[in-house]
């Protein structure tokens, strides 16, 4: 939308529309704070009996011999055009009105409007003399200042996203990269522009060692492809009909699970993509035959995709509405082989989540229970006395971490986080769904039966959330952990 508007101009003591041939609008009135004397206008007979000299003094061929900062094609000055003023009287006036002005100001004033040369009417307090108004206009003797180019400056802010991003690129220039000084720059949030770099690094795909960065990502790269080449054509075999269209136990398959992505929906909808997540989730699956692939996998590669994909794409452009077909085959393959590797790191870390039977998810929903039962009991007690169970709306919490349950954006702040802490994606995401459901406590103990309540858990009003909730929820999640991961009865279910 243009930042201009054709409205016409409103009156600011009436609020109604100045309109050409109205009544006096009252042109001269007070102009930067000065007390305006009002218009003395001439007596009719005084008029007819010195025409010539009022035909010399009328305010149009005064206006016609004078240069100033006024705009002829004002409305309100074609209707004081017409009107009759003695020249004597508007020097009066002028001359009372600079005196009222002067003396409002003190000598500090002063000299700072001498100093200034930006405004095209100048001040009364300037060495000009001449006062706001109408008074510019008895200094036939002033000239306005030649005219410079206009320079468009910003308040000096401190700009902490950039110095936190000089931050980021220091240590990651280094011939070596602090990990401990990435970790505790990255809890925080990591910027968009080193993101990709710093989930590498710190997922462990990416060595701390500069000079072996671009070796590694070629060799890795070719690595995943040599992948491809070799085992994605037998997805039709007979013997992986059960991994890639698998319906044991009702887990679903990776190819009724991909479209189902729709956090980002016209991004997932694209055949592009979705065969890229096709050959991903199946290549993991092949090589991880003690889980195979697990509904929910799925939902891991996303953050990994979006980010990587952030990298080739223009700031301005969001990755919902992105057509990835635009991109050259050579950078969707690094996307691809990226995120296939670093999904990788992430689900070594909590495989035992998707073993047979899922133990893992189990102990962390014991855990969480056993946790919650310590820090809210009103809210424990609810729960149990309306016969909710935590494993009925947990599970998809320790399964999917969180991403069912909040933007996709607020998942990218929480994993620079989860990656910043010392398995984070096992240990400390206990902490943070036990913050989140605290954040609930006073809306789930409005609802009095079991279905409100689990009506409610499976639908949190978390669309709207941005980094700011995040972070909240972090730091609640940071001081539980301070205050029970060291205890020593903490949590025994857990073992």
């Amino acid at each position: 939308m243009s930042a201009f508007s054709n409205e016409p101009l409103k009156d600011g003591n009436k609020g109604g529309f100045w309109k050409k041939g109205s009544g006096f609008p009252g042109s001269i009135k007070p102009v930067y704070g000065a007390q305006h004397p009002p218009l003395q206008m001439m007596p009719r007979g005084k008029e007819d009996r010195s025409k010539s000299s009022n035909k010399k003094d009328a305010f149009q061929d005064f206006e016609n011999k004078t240069s100033d900062a006024w705009d002829d094609g004002d409305d309100d000055l074609l209707v004081m055009a017409n009107i009759q003023m003695s020249l004597r009287d508007v020097q009066s006036t002028a001359k009372a009105v600079m005196e009222n002005h002067s003396k409002q100001f003190s000598a500090q004033n002063q000299q700072n409007a001498i100093k200034d040369h930006v405004t095209a009417v100048p001040s009364a307090t300037s060495s000009h003399g001449a006062g706001p108004g109408v008074g510019v206009r008895l200094n036939s003797g002033w000239r306005p200042p030649k005219s410079t180019p206009i320079r468009y400056t910003k308040d000096v802010v401190p700009d902490r996203e950039a110095t936190k991003l000089e931050k980021f690129r220091s240590v990651l220039a280094g011939p070596n990269t602090d990990l401990d000084e990435l970790r505790k720059l990255s809890w925080s949030g990591i910027p968009k522009a080193v993101r990709a770099t710093a989930w590498k690094i710190l997922s462990g795909y990416l060595p701390a060692s500069v000079d072996r960065r671009e070796p590694t990502l070629q060799r890795k790269r070719h690595e995943y492809f040599s992948f491809i080449e070799q085992y994605y054509d037998t997805r039709h075999q007979e013997m992986h009909q059960d991994t890639f269209r698998q319906q044991q136990l009702g887990l679903g398959t990776i190819l009724k699970d991909i479209p189902r992505m729709t956090s980002l929906a016209h991004l997932f909808q694209q055949q592009v993509v979705q065969e890229i997540f096709e050959r991903i989730l199946y290549i993991w699956a092949i090589r991880h035959p003690a889980s195979g692939y697990v509904q929910g996998i799925n939902d891991l590669v996303t953050p990994f995709f979006v980010v990587f994909l952030s990298e080739f794409i223009e700031n301005d452009v969001e990755s919902e509405n992105f057509e990835v077909s635009q991109l050259p085959k050579e950078t969707l393959n690094t996307i691809e082989a990226d995120s296939f590797w670093c999904t990788s790191k992430l689900l070594d870390g909590i495989q035992d989540n998707y073993t047979f039977a899922q133990p893992g998810i189990q102990m962390k929903v014991s855990a969480l229970q056993e946790l919650v039962k310590r820090i809210d009991v009103p809210l424990y007690k609810h729960l149990e006395e309306q016969c909710v169970e935590f494993l009925q709306f947990s599970f998809r919490w320790m399964n999917n971490l969180l991403m069912r349950e909040i933007p996709l954006r607020c998942t990218i702040r929480l994993w620079d986080t989860y990656q910043a802490e010392e398995n984070g994606f096992a240990d400390f995401h206990l902490y943070v769904c036990a913050a989140f459901l605290v954040r609930f406590t006073q809306d789930i103990l409005r609802e009095h039966d079991f279905q409100g309540i689990l009506m409610f858990l499976q639908n949190l009003p978390t669309h709207h959330w941005q980094n700011e909730e995040i972070g909240e929820l972090l730091a609640e999640a940071f001081k539980l952990k301070y205050m029970f991961a060291d205890a020593p009865n903490h949590l025994s279910k857990k073992k």
